[in-house]
């Protein structure tokens, strides 16, 4: 599994404009609000299964109506099409 390269992160980013790059650990991050907490909740359900059918598992946390979320490849070091996925 390689890092992603210069132009798929370019093609990340106007994917994803909502996301930022943490570059200390080449992952990428972001915060997400919801009405209330059922609805974070309900969201982390919904993202744990598609996680767990990729393999590939965030890092997350959740605050009332607020889910942070990072993603990074650890076995490579970085970002990969996993986290661009």
């Amino acid at each position: 599994m390689h890092t992603l390269t210069e132009p798929e992160r370019d093609a990340l980013w106007r994917r994803c404009p909502d996301w930022r790059l943490l570059p200390d650990r080449d992952a990428i991050t972001r915060d997400v609000k919801f009405p209330d907490f059922r609805a974070a909740w309900a969201f982390m359900t919904r993202v744990a299964a598609l996680a767990d059918r990729m393999d590939h598992h965030p890092e997350w946390s959740n605050s009332y109506n607020r889910v942070s979320i990072t993603l990074t490849t650890h076995d490579a070091s970085g970002l990969t099409r996993c986290d661009a996925d």
